[in-house]
């Protein structure tokens, strides 16, 4: 969720991201991420960001509001998997993060694979 009043007030007392980044001892990336509401401001943030705007922690907090989504109508969750096209079922997901779960998946077969070898070597023969 988006951290609208925040924004609105940091910007009408004329101040950059990268400075209140600095009061909560961050880069400007992060606090980018924390204003827009993809990473949780934490108790002491809202108290120093209060204090360096000047106003109440009342006027400047919003609720975090988690982000998870579940899909029950998807038939992996519903039951009625019939297989199908993997490619259709999972189309949203981004190709960095399949690449991503590929490789960890070779990864595991590798690491599968040397310890059914290990099993197969009798001990002290090796």
């Amino acid at each position: 969720m988006q951290k609208e009043k925040l924004r609105v007030i940091r910007k009408q007392k004329g101040y950059t991201q990268q400075q209140i980044a600095d009061i909560i001892a961050t880069d400007v990336s992060n606090y980018s991420r924390k204003e827009s509401g993809d990473v949780r401001i934490i108790k002491d943030e809202w108290d120093k960001i209060a204090r360096f705007l000047d106003v109440s922690v009342e006027e400047i907090y919003e609720d975090e509001e988690a982000k998870v989504v579940i899909n029950n109508d998807h038939p992996i969750f519903n039951g009625n998997a019939s297989g199908g096209n993997i490619n259709q079922q999972f189309n949203n997901i981004p190709g960095a993060i399949i690449e991503n779960l590929q490789g960890y998946i070779a990864l595991l077969k590798e690491e599968n694979e040397r310890l059914k070898e290990e099993l197969r070597t009798p001990k002290g023969r090796k």
